[in-house]
């Protein structure tokens, strides 16, 4: 069941600007493209997984066709949160995921931009897709968690002010010796920092509002990620993204979503809502995964945490009656 096809398809059949490998291979217009959500395994009843197989889960959704697996950056287990994410620190863990796969997709949903300086990250995003042969997407976000900005002695309530800087810091670091005026410094003498992205910028999509103006996002932003949505409004949505986007220079930018899952035996069970997402069978979820593509969605991070089957055995029927409706095979 080996699927290597949803990997690179020709610069010029993009229809999105090109950047990486990652970005290339995952965003392609009018299509959409499957990814999981690691960890990759089923933890209903507490915040913490246990992160069991971990390693070689994601070397099967490579195996097996999905287009990209997607970190979370949780600093601290919130308790009012109530999910820990996949507990290892996401830029140490990208190292790992790079070493240990060679086409998937690694994206990152999302670094809190605020809760770190600009420069460790432009430094560990650039490295990792180095070491990953350009297969890293940046997710990036101003964080929703107040609990967590005391611990690090920053204000909450400035961290759209702080995401913008931090943004605009990074941008700038994939430049050869950048020179710039920037609230967290302001390098100069030509110094520079290495290494620089596989292809001249990393891809950075910014997850829900961030703090930030529309139009800002459209502009700055390398696509968006949003949230699950009944399909009516989601297209409202989407159309509104597209609108801002080509409003300013006629070109198009992806948009991405997760959705969780509970995957039955049966593939004619019918949706049943869960948080964020639908228990549900095969055949309704390719057809409400058809209705997203229609819409415009160019990704869906599937999240498995509520899944009750085994995973093993979820992945395989993903694989074999889901990933062939959404598979483009390059020449």
């Amino acid at each position: 069941m080996n699927r290597e096809c949803h990997t690179l398809k020709p610069v010029e059949d993009l229809g999105f600007q090109p950047i990486n490998r990652g970005y290339n291979s995952v965003f392609r217009p009018n299509q959409l493209s499957i990814g999981l959500v690691v960890p990759i395994e089923t933890y209903p009843r507490g915040p913490v997984p246990t992160l069991e197989r971990h390693l070689e889960r994601v070397q099967l959704a490579e195996e097996w066709g999905f287009s990209s697996v997607w970190l979370r950056d949780v600093p601290f287990n919130v308790p009012s949160f109530g999910d820990a994410g996949q507990t290892y620190d996401p830029f140490v863990y990208l190292g790992l995921l790079a070493g240990q796969t060679k086409r998937i997709a690694l994206g990152v949903a999302s670094i809190i931009l605020p809760m770190r300086h600009p420069a460790h990250v432009a430094k560990a995003a650039a490295t990792a897709d180095v070491l990953s042969g350009g297969r890293l997407i940046l997710g990036v976000a101003s964080g929703d968690r107040p609990e967590e900005y005391p611990a690090l002695n920053l204000p909450f309530d400035q961290r759209g002010t702080a995401f913008r800087e931090s943004f605009e810091y990074i941008r700038q670091m994939s430049e050869n010796s950048p020179t710039f005026e920037n609230a967290f410094g302001s390098p100069n003498s030509g110094m520079d920092m290495l290494p620089k992205p596989t292809s001249k910028k990393l891809p950075l999509l910014i997850t829900g509002g961030s703090q930030q103006a529309p139009e800002w996002i459209a502009q700055n932003g390398d696509g968006w990620m949003t949230y699950p949505r009944d399909t009516v409004m989601q297209a409202r949505v989407i159309r509104d993204w597209r609108a801002r986007v080509e409003a300013l220079d006629g070109t198009d930018k992806p948009i991405m979503q997760p959705l969780y899952v509970d995957l039955t035996e049966a593939p004619d069970t019918r949706p049943q809502p869960i948080h964020l997402g639908f228990r549900l069978g095969v055949n309704a979820l390719r057809a409400y995964l058809k209705s997203l593509e229609q819409i415009g969605m160019n990704h869906v991070a599937l999240n498995l945490r509520f899944n009750q089957a085994d995973i093993e055995t979820t992945l395989k029927r993903l694989a074999e009656d889901i990933l062939p409706e959404f598979t483009v095979c390059s020449d």
